[in-house]
């Protein structure tokens, strides 16, 4: 499939519909994040998200919802929770959110730490900061798929962090995405236009047991 097949849209698509979708996901992220609190399992809080996006008024979640908590943090979106930890007092973890609002997918997610381990807040940090250095390159240079990869590897490495290349970003649209079968964004040989592909940072501390994740959509 070339390059404009990959980023075909269905008749709903517009980038306005797929802002209002990114402001909606941040908007529940936040929600959910004021929510946690140390003491609170794992799974408690996946079912504290549900019923925000409830209220929130949420068409359908096109991406199962991943909170993670600790050690957790290191694990890749296909990958299972270890176990069903309790957030501890010092302490960091991420909300991971794939909702439809309005025919449209939103796709967000950020690092929050609680406590004051310094080593937490800075890998969470350096998530935040490697994407936008990574989401720079892509508007400064207008390069593609591979090579933003490549380039955020390089940046992580530089700041101290282990970058997972496992998460390599992917397409979304009008639901639902997945029919136009796009692949990786790290894999797509073209440059990702404006309001169709989702930049994935996950980073690993390396030596402790805890990442970061930070995504968002490129627009």
């Amino acid at each position: 499939m070339n390059a404009v097949n990959k980023e075909a849209v269905g008749l709903a698509y517009s980038l306005e519909g797929m802002l209002h979708a990114k402001r909606m996901t941040w908007e529940a992220v936040a929600e959910m994040a004021r929510r946690i609190e140390p003491g609170m399992l794992e799974s408690a809080a996946r079912e504290m998200g549900l019923e925000v996006l409830r209220e929130l008024g949420m068409e359908r979640i096109w991406h199962p919802l991943l909170i993670r908590f600790g050690s957790n943090t290191l694990k890749t979106f296909k990958q299972r929770s270890e176990g069903d930890p309790r957030l501890g007092e010092h302490d960091l973890f991420f909300i991971d959110l794939g909702v439809v609002w309005d025919r449209h997918e939103g796709d967000c997610g950020t690092t929050f730490v609680v406590g004051d381990d310094a080593e937490m807040h800075a890998c969470a940090a350096a998530a935040k900061s490697l994407f936008d250095l990574v989401y720079e390159h892509w508007k400064t240079h207008r390069v593609a798929g591979p090579e933003l990869y490549r380039y955020a590897e390089e940046q992580a490495h530089a700041m101290g962090w282990l970058l997972n290349l496992d998460i390599k970003g992917h397409r979304v649209s009008d639901f639902p995405h997945a029919i136009y079968r796009a692949g990786d964004l790290g894999d797509f040989a073209a440059c990702p236009q404006v309001g169709l592909w989702i930049l994935e940072i996950q980073i690993a501390h390396p030596t402790r047991p805890f990442g970061a994740f930070y995504e968002d959509l490129l627009a």
